[in-house]
């Protein structure tokens, strides 16, 4: 455990010193101007209209970009200048660098996930909702695109540390996000599919009645945790056998 504190603690500050925590708040702030734009019909709701028309170029583009750059990001420093081997002459186990890592890009996309909802908040103020805010739907929406995002950024995290380049992985995780729009129209593969998960994990239940959306939110979570657990597994695994 002080071992993966230790290693834990060295990263933030390698990531604290990178400024690219910047960019957990671009898209927030996109997905606010879209929000602000948004307007609900008299007589209507307007919150579910609200998280769905928020959510989804944050959860469908954005959210799983940020999950790849910051697994590409977090392992650019070892790959360079021979950095691995000089982690790894240290007393730490692999485990927990490969635990470090993925708990430090975990923490981005919670910061994100933090200022999206006090965007969101934002705009209900500037909107002037009659209606109360619907803390339950709000936090499913925010917490479970966070949730979602763990298998992906396992995922992204192994690609990362098998890949040398920075530029490879990240190029990789964009063009197997794009397809997010035509895969969430299937029902079939859409929930299986990493990188259309925090989408399906954010919009409200019932606002999309097509394709993947149809899933029921228990059912989607419990797809999501059994695929981290294998992307998980079978990333320390990688790791911890792959040659330095």
């Amino acid at each position: 455990m002080r071992t993966f504190l230790r290693v834990l603690s060295a990263e933030s500050l390698k990531m604290s010193k990178s400024h690219l925590w910047l960019v957990t708040i671009a898209s927030p702030l996109i997905a606010m101007l879209i929000g602000l734009l948004e307007r609900a019909p008299e007589g209507i709701d307007p919150w579910p209209i609200l998280v769905s028309s928020m959510s989804l170029i944050h959860g469908m583009l954005f959210l799983p970009i940020m999950a790849g750059l910051f697994s590409a990001f977090i392992c650019r420093y070892e790959h360079t200048g021979g950095g691995w081997k000089q982690l790894l002459v240290l007393p730490v186990s692999r485990t927990a660098v490969y635990l470090a890592k993925f708990t430090v890009v975990m923490a981005l996309l919670a910061l994100c996930q933090l200022i999206f909802l006090i965007c969101m908040l934002f705009v209900s103020w500037s909107l002037a909702f009659s209606y109360p805010i619907p803390w339950s739907m709000i936090s499913i929406s925010v917490i479970g695109g966070w949730i979602a995002c763990m298998p992906l950024a396992a995922l992204q995290l192994g690609v990362s540390l098998g890949w040398a380049s920075f530029a490879a992985p990240l190029a990789l995780n964009v063009s197997l996000t794009i397809p997010n729009m035509l895969i969430l129209n299937s029902d079939k593969i859409g929930p299986f599919y990493p990188w259309a998960q925090p989408l399906l994990a954010m919009i409200p239940h019932g606002e999309m009645d097509f394709g993947a959306f149809n899933l029921p939110f228990q059912s989607l979570i419990i797809t999501i945790l059994g695929s981290f657990v294998l992307f998980l597994a079978a990333g320390i695994m990688y790791f911890r056998r792959k040659e330095i």
